[in-house]
C-alpha cells in the first residue's frame, strides 16, 4: 500500500473542483442500513450500560488531510434516531490537530451503535479526498491541464462513498460501472479475435448513440489504428513515460480530437511523469484502493458540556 499523501502546507481543498452531486437520501439510507446490519449482533449487550437517554457527541478528526464522507456518517446516526450537525464542510482542509467536524446528538446508545460505522466512513471516505487532492495539486504545479481520475478498482459495497470522494478531493470520478463507457481492454480485444477497424466498429454499435468508445491498448501502432478506426478515447495502459508521450503524440498528429488516457500503475510518486501535452486524462487506481484512512474519533460529552 502506498504510504501517505505528501500535502501542500497549508493544506486546502483544490482550486476550483468539480461539482460534487447531491446524494440520492434513499441510496444514503439504503447503505447506512447494510453497514449497520453487518456490524450488528443479535442483542447490543452495552445498550444496557449507555441507556436511551439523550446524549451529545463530538466527530472529531486527528489526521491531516481533507474532509468528506458527511453525508454517510449522517445517514448512519439518522437510521438510529440521532441528528448529526456539520460544523465543516465537505472539502474543508484538516490542519491535523483533534478538529471538531461535527456534532451528534441523539440517545446514547444509538451514538454508540452508530459510532464504528460512521467513524469508518468518515476515515475512509477523507482519505481518498486527500489522495485525490494530492494528485490533483501534484498536476496543477506541474502545469497541466487535463483530468486525475479514480477508476473501478473501488471496496465492494463502497463504491459510491469511494466515488463521492474523489469528486470532493478535485478528481474526476471516472465511470461508475460497466455501462458508464464501453471500454474494451485487451481481455476483450484477445477474446474478439478481429481487426482494430472491426472490433472498433462492433464497440460502437454496441455501445448505442450515448456512450463513447474507448479502446485499450500497449503499443503506440496500436494507439494510432484505435483512433483510426474511431474510437473516442485511447486508454493507454502499462506504457513508461518516454513511450506513453511519444504514442500519445503520434495519436493526437493525425486524430486531435481523440482523448488520449494514460493508465497503468501510476502512483503519486510517479504521476509527474506521465503529464504532458498530449495526455488527456491519467486514471489512478491508487486513489482509492491504496488511499490511507484519516483517524476520526467519537467523544461522548459530559452533561455539563450539553
Amino acid at each position: 500500500m502506498e504510504s501517505a499523501p505528501s500535502l501542500p502546507a497549508p493544506l486546502c481543498p483544490p482550486p476550483q473542483p468539480p461539482p460534487v452531486p447531491v446524494l440520492p437520501p434513499p441510496s444514503l439510507r439504503l447503505l447506512a442500513r447494510h453497514w449497520l446490519q453487518e456490524d450488528a449482533a443479535p442483542f447490543d449487550a452495552t445498550s444496557g450500560l449507555s441507556g436511551r437517554g439523550p446524549a451529545q457527541a463530538q466527530l472529531l478528526c486527528k489526521s491531516r488531510g481533507v474532509l468528506a464522507g458527511l453525508p454517510f456518517a449522517e445517514a448512519v446516526f439518522q437510521e438510529l434516531g440521532c441528528e448529526l450537525r456539520a460544523l465543516l464542510p465537505d472539502g474543508s482542509g484538516l490542519p491535523g490537530a483533534r478538529t471538531v467536524v461535527a456534532e451528534v446528538r441523539g440517545p446514547a446508545c444509538g451514538l454508540l451503535y452508530g459510532e464504528r460505522v460512521a467513524l469508518n466512513c468518515l476515515g475512509r471516505c477523507s482519505g481518498v479526498a486527500t489522495m485525490a487532492a494530492a494528485a490533483r495539486e501534484a498536476a496543477r504545479q506541474q502545469g497541466w491541464r487535463g483530468l486525475v481520475a479514480g477508476t473501478r478498482k473501488t471496496t465492494p459495497g463502497f463504491r459510491l462513498a469511494e466515488k463521492y470522494a474523489l469528486l470532493v478531493g478535485g478528481a474526476d470520478a471516472h465511470r461508475w460501472g460497466l455501462d458508464g463507457l464501453l471500454l474494451v481492454k485487451d481481455n476483450h480485444v484477445a477474446l474478439f479475435g478481429g481487426s482494430m477497424e472491426e472490433l472498433v466498429g462492433a464497440a460502437r454499435a454496441a455501445a448505442g448513440f450515448w456512450r463513447r468508445v474507448s479502446i485499450e491498448v500497449g503499443s503506440e501502432g496500436a494507439a494510432v489504428a484505435a483512433a483510426a478506426a474511431g474510437a473516442d478515447i485511447v486508454l493507454m495502459d502499462n506504457f513508461t513515460p518516454q513511450a506513453l508521450h511519444k504514442a500519445a503524440a503520434a495519436v493526437k498528429a493525425s486524430r486531435p480530437h481523440v482523448v488520449v488516457e494514460a493508465s497503468g500503475g501510476i502512483t503519486l510518486a510517479s504521476l509527474p511523469h506521465f503529464l504532458g501535452p498530449h495526455i488527456d486524462v491519467v486514471s489512478m487506481g491508487c486513489l482509492t484502493h491504496s488511499a490511507p484512512a484519516l483517524d476520526f474519533a467519537l467523544k461522548i460529552l459530559p452533561h455539563s458540556e450539553q
